[in-house]
């Protein structure tokens, strides 16, 4: 996948201390951080829709796609992504459950959320959502 070149075997420790924290009673880390400063892991994703996460307080922006906008959230004047947003979410939602989720930060938008490349279960999350047909590529590339 993308991220066994982006991200170093470093990842294995965070995950690994993630785990730890977990077993031993400690309280669960929502994002846990790694050598290489651009790579976090999320333990417990939160989907907002899409195109866009929630790992704790961090919010996430997964590059490269535009998903549908829910009702009223298209801004006049904007092409919004075509298609149905709520089987958007719910895909996402798909996606990411039961498992921990990887990400490297590339960028963070205008509005401060954290634009990363994220896969969880092994799957890049932009590149299934453009291939299930939940998302469009937009703004940045994606290599898929």
């Amino acid at each position: 996948s993308f991220l066994q070149l982006a991200v170093p075997a470093a990842l294995l420790g965070a995950f690994g201390a993630l785990v730890f924290n977990q077993w031993s009673g400690g309280a669960p880390a929502a994002l846990a951080e790694t050598s290489n400063p651009a790579a976090f892991v999320c333990a417990s994703p939160t989907v907002v829709d899409g195109d866009t996460l929630r790992c704790g307080a961090t919010r996430i922006r997964l590059q490269g796609i535009d998903a549908p906008e829910t009702d009223g959230n298209c801004r006049a004047g904007r092409e919004c992504a075509p298609g149905d947003p709520v089987a958007s979410t719910d895909n996402l939602r798909r996606l990411v459950s039961g498992g921990t989720m990887t990400c490297v930060k590339t960028d963070t938008d205008r509005y401060g959320r954290t634009v990363a490349l994220c896969e969880a279960n092994g799957v890049s999350l932009s590149c299934e959502q453009v291939r299930a047909g939940h998302a469009i590529r937009r703004y940045a590339p994606l290599t898929c």
